[in-house]
């Protein structure tokens, strides 16, 4: 069967790194860390999935010309699939009553749907909750719409508001940190929650070239896993993560030694940060280069995928990595070090990795050239 390649032709992102990608990339270059990962004014999940969408389909130079193709909408998120009003909580607590507006915008509020409709695409659309690989998820499924010939393009990632909801389940965890998070360092103490929305413009490679778009980067290889260990805790021995990055490098036809680096999932959390060191030194080797973006964008759940995917392109394209924010000592017992300042990259070739809760494991890769 003939592999259809599948092109990578427009990035939007936002976070607490930047309001786009250019403004995000500055903020990487001089290592300026934002010490309150959200938002001054508040954002919806709907907005900040809109905010990257148009940056992204700007950057394909497609925003106009939407109606003359099959396009798809694959988004991965976890609070905006969450009734998170907390006023009509309390309200149904303390009267056994509420009013029922937040729970009609609730049961409105498909993310994919929403997008598809404001953008007028015609194509599949679906809404991808499963923690936080949600985003890297949904990179996967538009992966496969593409490739089986559901549309001819398709606009993926993820995106998440914070709100009081994730901010007090992660914190009855006990795996919230008050200070800056420190991901992979010795003395990490937990993860900051932020929120964001990533997204890629895909596309057929045919499609591109039909429109006069020589693709710069492609979306190569997609896996994942899901060990089913803990509700919340990682397998011990990492071999769900494994398994996922594997199938990603065996489906883009490469080798671990063709990977440049590794934007890590990094969420500063112990067990967290220790299988998946342990598993990218397993897979890559110990100077394998690896980083974590989370110190300066936060734990954008649902939308770290996709936000994550990004970069990952957007350094492939730039030819480095920032440091890994945070980063100051060597925790011995994890074998991977990541790097401390802006390092210069060669190689076609880069994962980025998602871990979530129930097991669920994701990797992708994103190729630079033909």
């Amino acid at each position: 069967m003939e592999k259809i390649n599948v092109a990578i032709t427009g990035m939007g992102a936002i976070s607490a790194a930047g309001k786009n990608l250019p403004e995000t990339l500055d903020t990487f270059q001089c290592g300026q860390v934002n010490r309150n990962p959200v938002f001054e004014h508040r954002m919806s999940t709907l907005n900040l999935a809109l905010c990257a969408v148009e940056e992204a389909l700007n950057d394909a130079e497609l925003k106009r010309d939407i109606e003359h193709f099959r396009v798809g909408v694959c988004l991965g998120t976890t609070v905006a699939s969450q009734l998170n009003d907390v006023e009509f909580y309390d309200s149904y607590r303390s009267t056994g009553n509420a009013p029922m507006d937040s729970v009609d915008r609730f049961l409105r509020g498909n993310l994919a749907q929403a997008v598809a409709n404001t953008i007028k695409a015609k194509g599949p659309c679906v809404t991808v909750v499963n923690a936080c690989s949600s985003g890297a998820d949904a990179i996967g499924v538009a992966l496969s719409w593409l490739r089986n010939g559901e549309c001819d393009i398709a606009i993926a990632g993820g995106a998440d508001e914070l709100s009081r909801i994730p901010i007090c389940g992660f914190g009855a965890l006990g795996i919230v940190s008050e200070s800056l998070c420190a991901p992979f360092d010795r003395d990490r103490k937990g993860l900051n929650l932020g929120e964001g929305a990533g997204i890629l413009v895909l596309e057929r490679e045919t499609c591109a070239c039909k429109r006069g778009n020589a693709p710069r980067l492609h979306l190569a290889g997609y896996g994942a896993s899901a060990d089913a260990y803990h509700l919340t805790a990682p397998r011990p021995d990492g071999t769900g993560l494994e398994a996922a990055i594997q199938r990603a490098l065996f489906e883009a036809g490469i080798s671990s030694q063709d990977v440049c680096f590794v934007n890590a999932h990094g969420t500063a959390t112990r067990d967290n940060d220790k299988v998946e060191g342990i598993v990218l030194a397993r897979v890559f080797g110990k100077d394998i280069k690896v980083l974590s973006t989370k110190g300066f964008t936060g734990h954008t759940l649902g939308g770290a995928g996709g936000l994550e995917a990004v970069f990952t392109g957007a350094a492939l394209l730039e030819g480095w990595i920032p440091a890994s924010a945070g980063f100051v000592n060597q925790d011995e017992e994890i074998p991977i070090t990541p790097v401390r300042e802006k390092t210069s990259i060669q190689g076609s070739f880069a994962v980025s990795t998602s871990i979530a809760f129930g097991g669920n494991n994701a990797a992708i890769v994103i190729g630079r050239g033909a």
